[in-house]
């Protein structure tokens, strides 16, 4: 509507001015250079003037194309090579994607051509490396892109997946402090930075990046509490051998109380408080602890929290104590039958390995009344049965690793056979029913 006013104003205009000129003719002479223009309408020398500045602006217009006309074939040629490198880049992270190492070299190349631009490239040029099994090629690519800004973190992080495949525990953990320092608040940073220092058990330093990692969200609250529960227990380890007393028992405390169905992390702050010569807090912590989850580990810490000279009945009596707490689960009767085999209370003993062995009767009971036979009666033959039976005995709780399935012999923070991080839990193996439990045990694994 407004195009259409301003051409409805400018034709009255142009009319309004013709008629103007046509009711003012006038005279007009010029005379220059030897001639002489007259004209008795000045109307004509203006539509002459006007006539003229068009033609010099076209003929400018003109010449202004045909001096741009190279750049612009240029410029066209640039942008044809660039979409056909792009399209090239494009097609190569396909084939990385579809696994085709070939396709996507032949990619990579392409597009490094057309574009001449290397940051563009060089991280496709490394996973297709990677994919065709050249890890030494990957590993020029990624050090190449560290003297690019844009592309260091990409190279860093490269480089450290490789470290971490070829477990080099030392590489991975400098390569994950110089990708922290790149993008501090990055979620798989801080993981891995978490996982290399783990691996190479510096609990302090490791202790630190989870509090990072667990304020970037990176890891959640619960999982958080779990995993420095483990961290602590370590560290309170660490500090034991090293003879930090003091900071041992800290740290352990820490522990019990951030995770108190910890089993290891219960048991180290009890030794921290039996060293310290607070026998009854001690004892209080394991009674609180088996009232909620019996445990042989809680049973063992308990014996041992009697006097070096103590009596084997006086030690039977403790344990009797401990048992009353939960005389309805199978670890109770199972404590209080080593110590009786220990005191050579033989009919005690059998007693409560029977009430043991009511729901099920797993390897470790078995071999308790192999070691009863023996010692009671000298019967190798019933002690050989006993033995025999193992080998088809019911499963039994162990610490195994939520992650790839292993029992450890013995719980520490990480598993030694995939190396996961809070991922041993003290339960059945994996695939039993759950009818063969009795009831929920003690736990530490990370969600």
């Amino acid at each position: 509507m407004i195009r259409i006013l301003l051409l409805f104003i400018l034709i009255g205009t142009s009319v309004w001015i013709a008629v103007w000129f046509a009711d003012h003719p006038g005279r007009v002479e010029i005379e220059a250079l030897g001639y002489r223009i007259h004209t008795e309408q000045v109307g004509i020398l203006v539509l002459a003037i006007v006539l003229l500045v068009v033609i010099a602006a076209a003929i400018y217009r003109f010449w202004r194309s045909l001096r741009r006309a190279p750049g612009r074939i240029a410029e066209h040629r640039g942008a044809s090579r660039r979409q056909r490198g792009y399209q090239a880049l494009t097609q190569g992270m396909v084939a990385v994607a579809a696994g085709d190492s070939r396709e996507a070299m032949r990619s990579a190349r392409k597009a490094d051509s057309l574009l001449n631009e290397p940051p563009l490239t060089m991280l496709l040029s490394a996973q297709a490396a990677q994919l065709d099994g050249d890890e030494d090629a990957a590993r020029r690519y990624f050090e190449a892109m560290l003297s690019e800004p844009e592309m260091a973190f990409l190279g860093v992080r490269g480089l450290l997946m490789q470290a971490v495949r070829r477990d080099d525990t030392e590489e991975a953990l400098r390569l994950a402090g110089k990708a922290q320092a790149l993008r501090p608040n990055t979620p798989w940073v801080l993981k891995q930075l978490l996982a290399s220092q783990v691996s190479a058990k510096q609990w302090e330093a490791a202790d630190k990046t989870l509090h990072d990692a667990m304020r970037a969200g990176a890891i959640d609250a619960a999982s958080g509490r779990v995993q420095r529960a483990a961290l602590l227990v370590e560290s309170s380890r660490d500090a034991l051998t090293s003879g930090d007393h003091a900071g041992a028992t800290k740290r352990a405390r820490q522990a019990h109380e951030l995770d108190p169905n910890l089993v290891p992390a219960t048991v180290t702050y009890v030794r921290c408080l039996a060293e310290d010569g607070k026998a009854r807090r001690a004892v209080k912590t394991l009674e609180t602890a088996w009232t909620k989850s019996p445990h042989p580990d809680l049973a063992s810490a308990y014996a041992a929290l009697g006097a070096d000279d103590e009596e084997p009945l006086a030690r039977v009596k403790r344990i009797q104590r401990l048992m009353n707490l939960r005389d309805d689960h199978p670890e109770s009767h199972i404590a209080v039958a080593r110590v009786s085999l220990a005191a050579r209370l033989w009919g005690e003993a059998r007693r409560h390995l029977e009430l043991a062995a009511t729901e099920s009767r797993p390897a470790r009971v078995l071999r308790l009344f192999a070691d009863l036979e023996e010692q009671e009666s000298g019967d190798l033959k019933a002690a050989r049965g006993f033995l025999d039976e193992t080998a088809s005995a019911d499963p039994d709780h162990g610490w195994y690793c939520d992650s790839c399935g292993s029992v450890a012999e013995k719980w520490h923070a990480c598993c030694d056979n995939c190396g996961g991080f809070a991922t041993l839990e003290w339960r059945l193996p994996p695939g039993v029913p759950a009818a063969y439990e009795s009831e929920p045990v003690a736990r530490i694994s990370s969600d």
